[in-house]
């Protein structure tokens, strides 16, 4: 991953780290989530591209489940600050959950012209059907969504107790490939929208 990144920053003249948010996409209590959200971690920690801020439903939620235990400016203060984003979200019931949804619909424009690549996992689906839909949401909120991604079928048999991948040498290209292609979006589209602020466009 060092020499993939260094070469990426060589390329489009990199000198300021951009911020990638990774946001979890289930709040359900023994979340497979935070598996696949350390192994990512553990492989964009030593990024010289972006410095890894984390959004987490459950830190919408008090401990009740029941009220904001953090305002709705946190979570506007965070897609905001954010040059692109990582969803990691698991399928249920043939779609993506209800606490993902409602946290991406507590902000507006601080989603617009900004990538979002996809982490999925499930059954044998790998929860693309849950992407798909995604695709959908984001669309409407002016995000541009990756091509390429990483899809987790059967997960809970990829990983051991640990939360180690069996074979992550399986796992590397695709991810190489997704951090390469969502860096040249959240780059380019950074400086598009410091040249031209996008709610400046139609206006």
């Amino acid at each position: 991953m060092g020499s993939l990144l260094t070469t990426i920053r060589s390329l489009y003249g990199m000198t300021e780290k951009m911020t990638l948010a990774l946001i979890y996409g289930s709040a359900r209590q023994g979340r497979f989530c935070d598996t696949v959200a350390s192994w990512l971690i553990r492989e964009l920690e030593a990024s010289d591209v972006f410095s890894l801020t984390i959004i987490d439903p459950v830190r919408m939620k008090s401990a009740r489940g029941d009220k904001p235990a953090q305002p709705a400016e946190w979570m506007e203060r965070k897609v905001a600050e954010a040059d692109a984003f990582i969803v990691i979200t698991p399928e249920y019931n043939h779609g993506y959950p209800a606490a993902l949804k409602e946290m991406i619909d507590a902000v507006y424009e601080p989603w617009h012209a900004k990538p979002v690549a996809f982490v999925s996992y499930g059954g044998s689906s790998g929860g693309i059907r849950a992407v798909e839909q995604l695709r959908q949401v984001f669309g409407e909120l002016h995000a541009v969504t990756l091509r390429d991604g990483i899809s987790f079928a059967k997960a809970w048999s990829k990983f051991d107790a640990a939360g180690n991948l069996y074979k992550p040498e399986e796992m590397r290209a695709p991810l190489f490939l997704m951090i390469d292609r969502l860096t040249w979006w959240a780059r380019t589209l950074k400086h598009a929208r410091k040249a031209t602020p996008y709610n400046e466009i139609a206006a």
